[in-house]
């Protein structure tokens, strides 16, 4: 773990903490061959990567309903009962950003307007491996179908049995999924880009992942949320914050992932200590101590002045921002994909039952994307009513700079009409 004032980073060491996503370029190579496999070859090269990778023979490649209904009647009822408030909580939260159509007048004879349109078919990458994440299922199929997409596939790897976690299923139906698909990693990307004898192509293509999904999603042709990878938190929080909140809100973000950042800006050197002393002593008890200890390699605990932790955090652009200050610092935040204030708000709560969503841009994409919401499952068309004398105000304007540009046919459009 780096500690440091943030005044005496070197550039190596700042560079570090930035520069988040080189590791994208260096499995294009494996990426694009399977991509090309899958594409060639369907469901067979679905079935024999599903073999490499995951060790799993699958036979049918979708789950069929009875899979599904019998992991709802598998699944604890207190964690079905979980499942449900989450998926409650996150549609109410996204019920309230869906854009709808509107038009007005805007000069006389002129009627603007734009039209919401939800796409017909998006794949929802929900990961496995190391856990399972029927988190994501929510946050990735509950969005899409209150956007009003006509068909939401998810894909998720099979367990070595090549069955799907039945908390996954469980999520994915009440989430409203219309297909679970039993592939995961780049060979899932594949199937839903490019569409299999199983697997139909998909719009769009939206979940998070680790450097070779998210490589795939970004190479693979097809419309994407944003590169999603390896999980991240960056905490901004001055003397007055608990020390025991903020360990525990780091040592959660490195269970993700050996490669998941966890980083706390402070003005205070006093709580710096008292941090790194709180991990030291919760990581005995933790029970994935192996990921947490590789993963802490890649965290920071740096001190500076509050201006300098906020100007720091807006270059990080952090997946995940928790802001623990006495001043109001809120507006001063340019970049981040979450932002959680207060000492009663952990990103534990955002990544499973506040509502809002958790699949979110990593690796300082938060500079120029926003975190999955319902604005991702439509298409936007400008729509336009104008009457004889609307376009008669605006017909010199459009003459003039038609003619400016050398494009006569455009002005004569609009001529023919005014004789």
């Amino acid at each position: 773990m780096l500690i440091k004032p943030i005044s005496q980073l070197s550039e190596d060491e700042t560079a570090k903490l930035l520069n988040r996503s080189t590791g994208l370029q260096d499995v294009i190579g494996p990426v694009s061959s399977i991509l090309k496999d899958v594409k060639r070859n369907g469901d067979a090269a679905l079935r024999e990567f599903t073999l490499q990778f995951d060790r799993a023979h699958i036979d049918k490649i979708e789950v069929p309903g009875d899979d599904i209904d019998a992991a709802m009647l598998s699944v604890d009822k207190k964690l079905l009962f979980h499942l449900n408030n989450a998926a409650s909580n996150i549609r109410a939260f996204h019920e309230a950003q869906v854009s709808k159509d509107w038009i007005r007048e805007f000069a006389p004879g002129i009627w603007l307007g734009q039209r919401i349109t939800p796409l017909g078919a998006v794949g929802a990458y929900v990961p496995g491996g190391r856990a399972s994440y029927p988190s994501t299922a929510l946050m990735t199929v509950i969005p899409a179908k209150v956007a009003g997409v006509g068909e939401v596939i998810v894909c998720t790897p099979p367990g070595p049995d090549g069955t799907v976690n039945p908390l996954t299923l469980a999520a994915a139906h009440i989430a409203g999924a219309d297909r679970v698909v039993r592939v995961g990693g780049v060979q899932a990307i594949a199937a839903m880009a490019y569409g299999t004898e199983t697997v139909p192509q998909v719009d769009k293509i939206v979940g998070p992942g680790n450097v070779y999904v998210t490589t795939a999603k970004m190479v693979c042709g097809v419309a994407i949320d944003f590169p999603a990878g390896p999980s991240e938190v960056l905490i901004i929080a001055d003397a007055s914050a608990r020390a025991d909140f903020i360990a525990s809100d780091m040592i959660a973000q490195a269970e993700h992932d050996p490669n998941a950042v966890s980083i706390l800006v402070t003005p205070s050197g006093e709580l710096a200590e008292k941090v790194k002393r709180e991990i030291d002593m919760r990581l005995e008890n933790e029970v994935r101590m192996d990921i947490i200890r590789k993963s802490l390699e890649n965290a920071a605990i740096l001190t500076g002045t509050l201006d300098e932790c906020i100007e720091f955090s807006n270059k990080f652009a952090p997946e995940h921002l928790e802001i623990m200050t006495e001043q109001d610092i809120i507006s001063r935040i340019k970049h981040a994909g979450s932002i959680f204030i207060g000492p009663y708000a952990p990103v534990s709560a955002g990544d499973y039952a506040s509502g809002t969503n958790h699949v979110l841009p990593t690796a300082g994409y938060a500079r120029m994307f926003s975190g999955l919401n319902t604005d991702h499952f439509v298409t936007k068309s400008s729509v336009q009513i104008i009457e004889k004398k609307g376009l008669e105000s605006i017909s010199e304007a459009i003459i003039g700079l038609a003619e400016a540009e050398g494009l006569s046919a455009h002005a004569n459009a609009v001529r023919v009409r005014k004789k």
